[in-house]
């Protein structure tokens, strides 16, 4: 299990190794993704609070990078956070998620992305349930979810 210690080393002192890489040119994510999706994996946006698809969906399945289409979170560690962003415990590997530190807007956060192919997702802050105690608050135009994966299968 994943805690906010390892999240700070991770983010100070490099990445757990990708089990692959996906890299594109901005061209062939452009073409890939739409604007939306563009704006905020690769651009490193964020979608307005509430407004995602993923916000107030709990139905079992598997949550994808929207790039390169690698699992990142099961819909077992995801809950409702209050925040108005798809919230999860853990990722679904721990490899799965690339950490770095964000200092944008005057506040110290951590940047989560997708190890294989640096897709921003959203943040992690130390105020999930627990037992990690952790929140990846991520954006849903970041994800697509596979609902033929049920459940940790």
């Amino acid at each position: 299990m994943i805690t906010w210690k390892d999240v700070i080393n991770y983010s100070v002192n490099g990445n757990p190794e990708p089990d692959r890489r996906v890299e594109k040119t901005e061209a062939e994510w452009r073409e890939q993704l739409t604007p939306e999706q563009y704006r905020i994996a690769r651009q490193k946006g964020t979608e307005a609070p509430g407004t995602g698809d993923f916000c107030s969906k709990f139905d079992a399945g598997q949550y994808n990078c929207i790039c390169c289409d690698t699992p990142l979170f099961d819909s077992t560690i995801k809950f409702e956070s209050g925040t108005g962003w798809p919230s999860f415990t853990q990722p679904i590997k721990e490899n799965a998620i690339k950490y770095e530190k964000d200092t944008k807007f005057g506040m110290v956060r951590v940047e989560v992305m997708c190890n294989v192919c640096d897709g921003h997702l959203g943040h992690v802050f130390p105020d999930g349930p627990e037992p990690s105690g952790l929140r990846y608050c991520v954006n849903s135009d970041a994800m697509k979810v596979d609902e033929t994966i049920k459940e940790n299968s």
